[in-house]
């Protein structure tokens, strides 16, 4: 009984974390759809027909979806004043270390050695501008103090491991990158640019990322759909 409790008292913080990322950001002019993720973390059957599946392949687009949730905050939304988001907040309403995340498009998997969150995947030739390398980022993969949430398989300081499309590659967490201070339990994905010789851009500047929508087939552009939360046609 003691077990179950302590159970539900993490599951009620996991989503109360949740919450308030989410509250902060309603706060910075998120809108209505930052109104609408609220409406989810705070009662996820609510909004359950705005829930992509994980592995949904959305028309003809290259990607499939990395995970299960609602897309809650999109590329270029911004939280406060000179920001501008660099990629997707993906929310499932679940604790920490629930809901599995997958490989978006199949490439090469590199963690580095200080990083406990994230995951970065280098994909030689672009689906949609073959020839030209890109780079897929996943992060908040760890509990609010950064034990890691990402699969045993790909532990710090792994280099270039083929993972195909589908592979799992951990679990939604909540790590900020600060101990003890967590941003709610979600995937963040982007779509990272190449530098040219072979290597990542800083991905917290969006002038180094892409605009994810063509890759996974939705609207995903905060310019183009400033409120709306996206979904795949005919879900």
């Amino acid at each position: 009984m003691q077990v179950r409790k302590l159970v539900v008292i993490l599951i009620i913080g996991a989503l109360a974390g949740s919450a308030f990322f989410v509250y902060r950001n309603l706060r910075s002019g998120s809108g209505e759809r930052g109104q609408s993720v609220w409406a989810f973390l705070t009662n996820p059957a609510s909004q359950s027909e705005l829930v992509i599946p994980a592995g949904a392949r959305c028309g003809e687009a290259p990607f499939v979806f990395p995970t299960e949730g609602l897309v809650g905050f999109i590329w270029d939304d911004s939280f406060r004043p000179g920001h501008r988001h660099a990629g997707i907040d993906i929310f499932a309403g679940t604790g920490v270390g629930v809901t599995p995340v997958y490989a978006a498009y199949s490439g090469y998997l590199t963690r580095q050695v200080d990083w406990k969150s994230s995951l970065i995947v280098r994909i030689p030739s672009d689906p949609l501008n073959p020839g030209q390398q890109i780079w897929t980022y996943y992060t908040h993969m760890a509990d609010p103090n950064g034990n890691s949430t990402i699969a045993p398989d790909f532990p710090p300081g792994t280099d270039e491991v083929f993972v195909e499309a589908g592979t799992l590659l951990g679990y939604q967490g909540n790590y900020s990158g600060t101990p003890g201070s967590p941003v709610g339990v979600h995937l963040h994905f982007s779509v990272v640019k190449d530098d040219g010789f072979g290597r990542y851009l800083n991905e917290l500047e969006i002038d180094n990322t892409l605009d994810p929508s063509p890759y996974l087939g939705l609207r995903l552009n905060a310019h183009q759909n400033p409120d709306q939360i996206p979904t795949c046609a005919g879900q």
